[in-house]
């Protein structure tokens, strides 16, 4: 066989191995799927969230903490600095406020992602854990939040070889967490097209303390939203390509036993757990090829998801808000609180909604 022939099969060979992995990620990305509308009442726009608020949690007594101008790979984003806001849901104006940041922090390169909150039971302190991306890198920002003046004081960072790719974090501790790693690769083009191309099952989560660091569960396609249930024995994470949400059981030593998984039928992001109820509400990405290949006339739409009784034989999943792009683009996190749902956005605005 001559040079210039084999070069040809390679190169063939080569061409029908991308065409078949980008036809996997079309449906692995629901590319086909045709974007509805199923819009709740009195919905409107948070004001001063401009820039994204690609996760939202909300404390017992409703106050709210918002991640906002995350700059993602492959994501559209804007040269605005990351900031944290705050949210009183129990007042009427529900307008978020900008939380001030300490001064021996580098805001310039802040790009938070996932958050989540801690309480101290001994002396109700507030512990603000924050996914932070400088640079395109993947560290933890333990912060304490002080009421008083609406500002952050910034504890330390957190770094370590296992949190390579961190997405979402689940506070269990003053300085101790768990984490997902949607990627396994820590290359900027590496992770951003070549890894979604292969759809491997290479992520995982990640416990994190002073005293151990270990992956706890592992085998997700795109590990994304973590949370917990309201007895703190249960752990749920979304894997975003496999389109379902796992059950773990938390054992006493904090490695994870994985009980089952819920089809979801959407490619979800962020988890948020009602503490009452138990109800799981995730905000979803219904056509995320639409994400990848963005194009502002033919936007991504939103979907917010919940599941009731996921624990059951028979756990119930309802789509109880869906959007063509022309409202809200690109969900990531829906969080309830008092009869109103707030809809949160990777890059796009915010949405505050009545449930009833």
């Amino acid at each position: 066989m001559g040079k210039v022939a084999f070069i040809s099969i390679v190169i063939a060979a080569l061409s029908a191995l991308l065409g078949e992995r980008i036809v996997n990620l079309r449906k692995r990305t629901f590319a086909s799927r045709e974007l509805v509308q199923n819009h709740l009442p009195n919905c409107f726009a948070l004001k001063n969230l401009d820039y994204g608020s690609e996760d939202i949690t909300i404390m017992g007594d409703g106050l709210a903490f918002i991640s906002t101008g995350l700059k993602f790979p492959g994501m559209p984003s804007s040269d605005a600095t990351g900031k944290i806001f705050s949210l009183d849901m129990t007042d009427p104006r529900m307008k978020p406020v900008e939380l001030r940041m300490p001064r021996n922090f580098d805001l310039e390169s802040f790009n938070p992602h996932g958050i989540s909150v801690y309480i101290d039971p001994s002396d109700y302190a507030i512990y603000l854990f924050v996914v932070n991306h400088p640079q395109h890198k993947s560290q933890v920002e333990l912060f304490q939040y002080v009421e008083d003046d609406h500002s952050l004081v910034h504890l330390k960072t957190i770094k370590h070889e296992l949190l390579r790719s961190v997405n979402d974090i689940l506070a269990v501790g003053v300085d101790s967490f768990y984490a997902t790693n949607d990627r396994y690769f820590t290359n900027a083009f590496l992770k951003s097209w070549l890894e979604p191309l292969l759809s491997q099952p290479w992520t995982n989560v990640v416990y994190y303390s002073p005293e151990e660091v270990k992956v706890v569960s592992e085998g997700y396609y795109f590990a994304n939203g973590i949370n917990i249930s309201p007895d703190k024995r249960h752990i749920y994470v979304a894997d975003l390509f496999d389109h379902n949400v796992h059950v773990l059981e938390r054992k006493e030593d904090n490695t994870l036993v994985s009980v089952k998984a819920v089809a979801v039928n959407s490619l979800c992001d962020n988890v948020e757990v009602d503490a009452e109820s138990g109800d799981l509400w995730l905000g979803c990405h219904p056509n995320a090829w639409k994400a990848i290949m963005f194009d502002p006339k033919d936007p991504p739409g939103s979907e917010v998801i919940q599941i009731q009784n996921i624990h059951s034989d028979q756990p119930v999943v309802t789509r109880v808000y869906e959007d063509d792009g022309h409202v809200i683009i690109g969900s990531s996190v829906a969080a309830t609180y008092g009869g109103k749902l707030l809809i949160g956005t990777v890059f796009h605005k915010a949405l505050c909604c009545d449930l009833n």
